[in-house]
């Protein structure tokens, strides 16, 4: 310390040169001192001497603070002071010089020392390397002194960075740092070290940065957050802007969903803070970064539909509409919502379904077209309500369509309570704004873009001029006011719709020559020699008079494409025609408008072109060219090549269409296919696990056979359990009894069910052998009868049966019971067994008798299942003589029948014999009254009576003789 007061106590006494003694004293005492606190107080000085004298300092002491950061590291505090003093050398930072030479000195000042200091490769290293110690003293100069020296020579830093082993990986454990100074100073590192250089980006993304970024925004409030959460929006534009490999890793993590929160602005109360504004504006940068129109399509279309999916796309557009949000970040938000609905069907589906919150509902396209058209409103916000309506009807056919449709007559509201869009469109064309004449022009070119129905769908629109004149065509409007002499940037936009309306459409352009007075304006404008103002609609002239020949069908006969060559050829000439028409690609304004979609000007003056007509120039251009200088043949050559390619095309077309069917089909049978083979994996599945359940359980069954076989052989080894459990010998004779008695019954019932079946079979005899009345009467007297005794038998063995039933379900719980007694019984021998062991001769008497009975026992079971099964045959048999009993009683109702048949003809024969016996006598009587003999034939007939009281008598025998 006294070395120090000293030092700088002599600073003051002589004159500049003292300083450079001064700092060359200390460097010195650096470099050869061997006490690490003469070394620490040496550097500490030169420290605080570095900011005012740079230049010294750093040319006298830079290399005696490289060797401190080599040999002292052990010492944090030493290398903290080294760490700062080379930090105020090689930093601009701390510099407040005003005058511009002095800032400029300053900065040429600090890139030399970083040149010097990055000349060896090892500087760089030993530098990352003490950004791994966690001493604050240490690690926050150090994270300050690189980020100083990458914003001096940020390429070669980086490079020396990249190669470095583990480089980048150390520095991005500076964001998980506790300490939120080390923490944010390191959000600036990385936005240093990432500034255009993909690599680093793509190694700084892979190393979780999205994640820690994300974290880190989220904890510091989102939107309400301070400039760390500006430094964070800053670092992940870096890491995305212009890396697809980076912006679909964002993707791919789900990161896009985690911006959602960002736009929850909350009531618009809440305030609009200078920082909220900032951190809302890159927000809304960082999105679009992710759908720019220069992204690949495929990416730009997947971040669109993820946006979508998360709700985000929803939350800009409650942004959109909400109330109190600053000009700047509304005019930021449309834009977003612009990039964010471009070219996606969904996305522009949805737009368009979005109202405004007013009374009555306005769709959100219909208030941001108010706005395009009204002059008071700010002209970059009329400028991104413009894009927004072109993003919107990008690749939107359907958009296109519903735009137009508010133009035609059926469609528009009679009532006029309420403004379409297309009414807003027509308006802003014909009011006297230059700038919103431009607007509506290209706005309604967009929605006629690659659109060849609704060109057509165009012309069919009238508009009522004034009070008493019949309407004309929206063509024709446009091409009276051209022809007004209006301003140029209205003409301009004309121009551009009428060329966009007419290319590839013959029809519209039939329309266009069919008014006389077009072609003769067009081509005094081109004719004429104007100032350089007008060289611009001159050359947008020639474009559509070209447009006029190019897609002209010759369908007029006064403007066919070799009359209107020739009208060029007199009246302007083709070398002057094409020159004029050179007039558009080579203006100022043209190169600036074709670099992107969105219409971006300084002020209105520069809005002349738009970026989708660039591109129709550059279409067209060629092919007018060629066409002015075709002769007649040569048309007819092209016309007749292109009607062989459109031929081509149709059976290109035809078989596209085939080939898409057999596609679909193709797509149906495999899946098909897929289904059949995904039910054949279940179903072979299904099986092999009925066949594993199959084998389990085979397995089970083997495994209680063999328990069953040791648990027999195991009872079979005690005795005397039976008697002293209550199984005893009395119990086993009564049972034996019991089956005995259940055998004779068994055999009394066969024999009964023998003589039934030999009843049984009479009766079929009997049944058959009846011929006359009286046998069918006596069988059918038996039949009831043997009927009703046999099911006055059956009655009773049901009875008995269901009584030997209850009887043999007795005894097979009994047999249960003695079962389980004996089981009882044969563990408490067991136990037994293994105390008293003095009782070993007797109980091989007690098993004996103990196997004897479980063979006795053995021997009931089978015999109890033996009648079981008997008595299932009797059942049977029984079912059977049941049922033979109702064939017979069926049968006899059909005898029965037979007989009360047979009795009626019966009675009719005997009406018919006595009308025959009346009828003979009539003719006896008129023979005898005629003198003719008939005594024989009276005797005859006497007999014949004597036959018939016979008859009447014995009427059986009538039966059988008829």
């Amino acid at each position: 310390m006294n070395f120090l007061r000293g030092v700088m106590g002599g600073q003051s006494a002589g004159p500049q040169h003292t300083e450079a003694e001064t700092i060359q004293k200390l460097c010195d005492r650096v470099a050869s001192s061997t006490l690490l606190d003469d070394r620490r107080n040496a550097v500490r000085a030169l420290k605080s001497l570095s900011k005012k004298y740079r230049l010294e300092v750093g040319i006298q002491a830079m290399e005696h603070l490289i060797h401190v950061l080599q040999t002292d590291r052990s010492d944090s505090e030493i290398i903290g002071y080294a760490l700062d003093t080379l930090y105020n050398i090689i930093s601009n930072d701390e510099e407040e010089e005003v005058e511009e030479n002095s800032t400029r000195q300053s900065e040429d000042l600090g890139s030399q020392f970083t040149e010097i200091f990055i000349k060896q490769q090892e500087n760089v290293t030993l530098l990352l390397s003490l950004l791994e110690e966690f001493d604050f003293h240490v690690r926050w100069p150090g994270v300050k002194l690189l980020t100083s020296l990458l914003k001096q020579l940020g390429p070669q830093v980086q490079q020396i960075i990249l190669v470095s082993p583990m480089g980048v990986s150390r520095l991005m454990d500076l964001l998980a740092d506790s300490r939120e100074v080390i923490r944010n100073d390191g959000v600036l590192l990385l936005q240093a070290l990432t500034r255009s250089n993909g690599a680093i980006q793509k190694i700084v993304a892979f190393e979780n940065a999205f994640e820690r970024l994300l974290d880190i925004i989220s904890e510091e409030g989102n939107s309400d957050g301070g400039i760390v959460v500006e430094d964070c929006l800053i670092l992940l534009q870096n890491l995305l802007k212009n890396n697809n490999s980076n912006q679909n890793f964002f993707k791919e993590g789900s990161y896009i969903q985690r911006m959602k929160p960002w736009f929850e602005v909350g009531d618009e109360n809440s305030g609009w803070s200078a920082q909220k504004v900032t951190n809302l504006h890159l927000m809304l940068q960082l999105v679009r970064v992710l759908v720019s129109p220069t992204n690949p399509p495929g990416a730009t279309s997947s971040c669109q539909k993820a946006m979508f999916q998360c709700g985000l796309l929803q939350q800009l557009c409650t942004i959109l509409m909400a109330t109190g949000v600053p000009a700047d970040i509304l005019t930021e938000t449309i834009n977003t919502v612009s990039e964010v609905i471009r070219g996606y069907q969904v996305n522009q589906d949805y737009f368009a379904s979005v109202n405004a919150p007013s009374n009555p509902p306005r769709p959100a396209i219909v208030v941001l077209l108010m706005s395009m058209v009204n002059e008071r409103q700010p002209f970059v916000l009329r400028c991104a309500v413009l894009y927004c309506f072109q993003c919107f009807l990008y690749k939107n056919q359907k958009g296109q369509g519903e735009i137009v449709s508010t133009l035609l007559p059926s469609t528009i509201d009679a009532t006029g309570n309420s403004v379409s869009a297309g009414q807003l469109l027509c308006g802003g064309l014909f009011s006297t704004d230059s700038l919103s004449n431009w607007c509506a022009a290209v706005a309604l070119a967009h929605a006629l873009q690659e659109n060849a129905t609704q060109k057509e769908q165009l012309l069919r629109v009238q508009l009522a001029t004034s009070i008493g004149n019949p309407p004309v065509s929206l063509l024709q409007q446009c091409t009276n006011i051209l022809s007004q002499g209006s301003k140029i940037q209205t003409r301009v936009g004309l121009l551009m719709l009428l060329c966009t309306w007419l290319s590839n459409c013959p029809i519209a352009v039939t329309h266009f020559l069919h008014n006389s007075a077009n072609v003769p304006f067009l081509t005094a404008q081109i004719a004429e020699n104007l100032g350089e103002e007008e060289q611009l609609v001159q050359g947008l002239c020639a474009l559509l008079l070209g447009i006029s020949i190019y897609f002209n069908d010759n369908s007029l006969e006064s403007y066919k494409k070799e009359k209107l060559k020739q009208l060029i050829e007199k009246r302007i000439g083709k070398e002057n025609f094409i020159e004029k028409l050179g007039f558009i690609s080579k203006h100022e304004l043209y190169s600036r408008a074709s670099q992107k979609p969105q219409p971006n000007f300084p002020s209105p003056e520069y809005m002349i072109f738009d970026h989708e007509f660039t591109k129709l120039v550059k279409e067209l251009e060629g092919v007018i060219t060629k066409a002015i200088y075709k002769s007649s043949e040569e048309d007819k050559k092209e016309e007749e090549v292109k009607k062989t390619l459109e031929q081509h095309d149709n059976i290109v077309t035809h078989y596209k269409n085939m080939i898409r069917e057999q596609d679909l089909q193709l797509e149906e049978l495999k899946q098909q296919v897929s289904t059949l083979k995904c039910q054949n994996e279940q179903l072979q599945t299904a099986v092999t696990q009925q066949v594993s359940q199959i084998q389990q359980h085979k397995d089970q069954y083997n495994l209680l056979k063999i328990q069953l076989g040791k648990d027999n052989q195991h009872q079979g080894s005690y005795s005397e359990g039976a008697q002293m459990n209550g199984v005893q010998p009395e119990e086993i004779g009564r049972l034996r009894e019991e089956i005995e008695e259940l055998k004779n019954n068994q055999e009394l019932l066969q024999s009964k069910l023998t003589e039934k079946d030999s009843v049984i079979e009479n009766l079929k005899s009997s049944q058959t052998s009846g011929t006359n009345e009286q046998s069918s009467a006596i069988v059918s007297a038996r039949d009831s009868e043997q009927v009703a005794e046999l099911k006055q038998e059956l009655a009773t063995l049901k009875s008995q049966l269901n009584s030997q039933s209850v009887e043999i379900t007795k005894l097979q719980t009994e047999k249960q019971e003695l079962l389980q007694k004996t089981e009882v019984f044969a563990k408490s021998v067991e136990v037994q067994g293994e105390t008293q062991t003095v009782i070993a001769t007797k109980t091989t008497d007690v098993e004996g008798r103990l196997s004897a009975l479980l063979q006795e026992t053995k021997e009931l079971k089978n015999e109890i299942k033996a009648l079981s099964e008997e008595r299932t045959a009797i059942k049977e048999q029984l079912d059977s003589s049941n049922s033979t009993i109702a064939i017979l009683q069926t049968e006899k109702d059909k005898l029965e029948l037979e007989i009360t048949d047979s009795k009626k003809e019966q009675d009719d024969l005997l009406v018919l014999l006595a009308d025959q016996d009346q009828k003979i006598l009539s003719l006896k009587n008129k023979l005898k009254d005629l003198g003719h003999p008939v005594e024989e034939e009276d005797e005859l007939e006497s007999g014949d009576q004597e036959d018939e009281d016979d008859e009447s008598e014995d009427p059986g025998k009538d039966l059988d003789h008829i």
